[in-house]
């Protein structure tokens, strides 16, 4: 689940960054994720972000583990 956050910005400075970002083909938002991710990174301890990545995860479609015991295909014979 994702929340926003608000943030107050001098009008003037925000036009800039965004004129900026322009330029090297990226956007604030993208440049704000990036940042997010590098501050979760410096302020979360690395066990809470395990817990929390293992809790996100979606529980991928069961496989079996070996491919080689299913069922070998019927070869034809020439």
């Amino acid at each position: 689940m994702k929340r926003s956050v608000t943030v107050n910005v001098n009008k003037e400075k925000l036009s800039a960054i965004e004129m900026y970002l322009e330029q090297k083909n990226t956007t604030l938002a993208a440049e704000l994720d990036k940042y997010i991710e590098q501050l979760y990174s410096k302020v979360v301890p690395q066990n809470v972000r395990d817990f929390i990545d293992m809790k996100s995860m979606k529980k991928p479609a069961r496989k079996p583990k070996n491919p080689a015991s299913a069922e070998p295909e019927k070869q034809s014979e020439q």
